[in-house]
């Protein structure tokens, strides 16, 4: 018997008519065959079918009840709103990657319980290809309580895996072999880890390009990053990585540490985001200090701008740091969207909307000074109600219009 901490109120998140199968896997599409992946930007421009992006990781149904403030211990208080809808980071990005026009494939797990058939419609529902998502006919689908402080507008998140977990066994080589056909970028979010090591390695063979989302750290990381060509990163986790000093130090240490990695971006919430990226000769004479070079990028931001703007490095750069080293490659800063006080709902999800932008950035061919604002602009639109889909825009919103 399933304790009842397992059992979450059933609650429907759409109601669909589409439904998966039942069993240990839903089988793989018929004759799919493999072939190279021309021009991403080209292909779309010419009505070419839209990039494939095959994502393995997390996802849940996400209770989430907004309160006035958060509650001390012991008290008793009341919601002012509660809504249910999927979550997980691999769910919400490869959502956020849907609705501009991405193709994204999922490799996950659920129960075969009403939370794991509604996470399946929701994720069908938005043009995700769930085929290679396992179903296991006992157990419980993964879920999070998040609570919402209106006071504040932060959120505290409550998480229950999912049970029986992923385990490599069940990736059989042949669905395996066909999630990856097609496939223009893969992404992790280092949940699953062994599944996810799997997939790199078969993905890196292929040379097929993979971002890592490096929120903390996870039991498995250090081996994806390995596999890595782009790393997405929480505003603490490159010094907890590294033990640098500051941030841009131990973005250095990082390229530095892993020569495979074109750039790393970390996301600093309201500040923005900083991004270092890796070229292949410095022209420019001499170094320059990490630090300094990060300063003299935040004096020249717009303070009175309230859109996201990106302020740009000088290319080729020889980029250094003392405890670590040095790089060549160019620095760059985006500010965030600052948000009326009157229109900030929820932040649940904002960095998963920003790594599913930044997947589509990819894809299109989005030069870095394009991409970092546009994906700030969707993590902002994102922010704009409770929960963290019900507020992606699609690529025809008019607030999109501008990238």
């Amino acid at each position: 018997m399933v304790p009842c901490a397992q059992q979450p109120p059933t609650a429907q998140l759409h109601s669909l008519g589409r439904h998966t199968c039942r069993g240990i896997i839903l089988p793989p599409r018929l004759h799919r065959r493999r072939r190279r992946r021309p021009d991403i930007a080209a292909a779309m421009a010419s009505g070419s079918p839209n990039p494939v992006v095959l994502g393995c990781g997390g996802i849940s149904v996400d209770y989430l009840a907004t309160v006035a403030s958060f509650p001390n211990p012991d008290d008793k208080i009341r919601s002012l709103e509660l809504k249910v809808q999927g979550g997980g980071n691999t769910g919400n990005a490869l959502t956020a990657a849907a609705r501009l026009g991405l193709r994204p494939r999922i490799i996950s797990k659920v129960a075969n319980d009403a939370q794991g058939k509604n996470i399946l419609s929701e994720l069908q529902a938005d043009g995700i290809d769930t085929t290679y998502m396992l179903v296991a006919e006992n157990g419980n689908s993964p879920f999070t309580y998040i609570i919402v402080d209106g006071q504040t507008k932060t959120r505290t998140c409550i998480h229950t895996p999912g049970s029986p977990p992923l385990v490599p066994e069940e990736l059989t080589k042949a669905n395996l072999s066909a999630s990856l056909d097609g496939a223009d970028i893969v992404y992790f979010d280092v949940r699953l880890h062994d599944t996810a090591l799997l997939v790199a390695e078969e993905a890196s063979q292929r040379k097929i390009p993979i971002l890592i989302d490096a929120e903390r750290k996870r039991e498995g990381l250090d081996e994806l990053l390995n596999f890595a060509s782009y790393v997405v990163c929480s505003a603490k986790f490159p010094q907890a990585w590294t033990g640098a000093s500051s941030v841009p130090v131990a973005l250095v240490s990082m390229l530095s540490r892993l020569p495979n990695i074109k750039f790393v971006i970390v996301t600093l919430g309201e500040k923005g985001c900083l991004m270092l990226e890796r070229s292949a000769d410095a022209s420019e004479a001499g170094e320059i200090d990490a630090d300094a070079l990060f300063e003299s990028l935040q004096k020249k931001v717009d303070q009175s701008s309230t859109m996201p703007k990106c302020i740009a490095s000088k290319p080729n750069l020889r980029i250094s740091a003392d405890e670590v080293g040095s790089i060549s490659g160019r620095l760059l800063l985006s500010t965030a969207e600052v948000i009326p006080p009157g229109e900030l709902i929820d932040t649940t999800g904002a960095g998963d909307a920003f790594i599913g932008a930044v997947l589509y950035g990819l894809c299109t061919g989005m030069p870095p000074e394009r991409m970092l604002p546009f994906a700030a602009k969707v993590a902002g639109c994102g922010c704009r109600g409770l929960g963290a889909r019900s507020s992606l825009p699609h690529r025809a919103d008019p607030r999109l219009a501008g990238y």
